[in-house]
């Protein structure tokens, strides 16, 4: 259990930190302020790379938020209880998920969003993706979430 536990926080905590360099790659900071200019950063100014690096985490993403949730619901493994901050994440994750969806659908051809709509999804997935990190690095901080350590328990 507690090595299970170890990898799914580290596949949580990677697939986290891609979809979050690549989601602000597709803004072009890294271009802006030089950052890529630095040797070995440069594929981070490239719109393409980064699309598809961000598509690639977000499914990975969206499957291992399904197999937790089964895992959760069906296997009925006990964890300790929630709190406050771990309702706030996972509905966090609900929203990304379903604001990501709309912007995926927004980028076919033929797609009747309203230019509004579309300020509102990209306003709100960006604000549910700094909630999330803002958690998580709370999680870290108190030390519920232990990624490179041998004891996953409190």
């Amino acid at each position: 259990m507690k090595k299970t536990l170890r990898i799914r926080n580290l596949i949580y905590f990677f697939t986290l930190f891609f979809i979050a360099l690549s989601g602000f790659a597709q803004m072009p900071i890294f271009k802006r302020y030089y950052i890529a200019d630095i040797p070995g950063l440069g594929w981070l100014a490239q719109f393409y790379v980064t699309h598809y690096i961000h598509y690639i985490s977000a499914v990975i993403f969206i499957g291992f938020a399904t197999y937790v949730m089964v895992d959760f619901f069906f296997v009925k493994i006990k964890y300790d209880k929630f709190s406050f901050v771990a309702y706030t994440k996972i509905a966090s994750i609900i929203g990304l998920i379903v604001t990501g969806t709309l912007m995926m659908i927004k980028n076919l051809s033929g797609t009747p969003f309203s230019a509004g709509f579309i300020i509102f999804l990209d306003i709100s997935h960006l604000g549910l993706c700094m909630i999330l990190i803002s958690l998580t690095a709370v999680d870290l901080i108190k030390g519920q979430i232990k990624l490179f350590s041998n004891e996953i328990t409190k």
